[in-house]
């Protein structure tokens, strides 16, 4: 699995709130919540993602409250990976099960700077800044977890292998 595309980068404790702001809360339809996706931080992300595009950030993105909205934003706007220093541990818990890429990288913030290409191998966490030709290794996925990515989320996958008569 790999993601590709222009960097959108964030510094660290970047919350839920302003990832989907709250005054949004009131739907759940992907489209809709993309269309807000980061304007309290960044009022031209909405406008200026295209699909396969990357967030960079630094330490525990995803903080704050424990909503789904915020990666379905994330994943709706066209956005392929989020690559972070750090995740907090609900954001990353909830962005598996919705099946947006994630990838924990040390000094992620430091890789890339805005509109910068980059290039992420799920599989093997290797990151690489195709503008500078910086490199950078995360912890790939196991697996398991890759396999929830490609069906779309955890819900996916398991009516994937109940379908298939992998699941009992």
């Amino acid at each position: 699995m790999e993601a590709k595309g222009t960097a959108f980068t964030y510094g660290d404790n970047v919350d839920t709130d302003v990832i989907i702001p709250a005054r949004y809360l009131n739907t759940t339809d992907p489209a809709e919540l993309a269309s807000h996706c980061m304007e309290d931080i960044d009022a031209s992300f909405a406008k200026s993602v295209r699909k396969g595009d990357v967030i960079v950030a630094g330490r525990n993105f995803g903080c704050g409250s424990s909503r789904e909205h915020a990666p379905i934003a994330i994943k709706a706007s066209g956005v392929s990976c989020v690559v972070a220093s750090s995740f907090a541990r609900i954001f990353y818990r909830n962005a598996i099960n919705i099946g947006l890429p994630i990838l924990e990288l040390a000094g992620a913030e430091k890789l890339a700077k805005k509109g910068d290409e980059i290039r992420v191998d799920l599989a093997t966490g290797a990151v690489e800044n195709l503008t500078s030709g910086a490199k950078a290794q995360g912890k790939g996925f196991p697996p398991f977890m890759q396999g929830i990515m490609k069906a779309g989320g955890l819900i996916e996958y398991v009516k994937a292998r109940i379908a298939s008569g992998g699941a009992k």
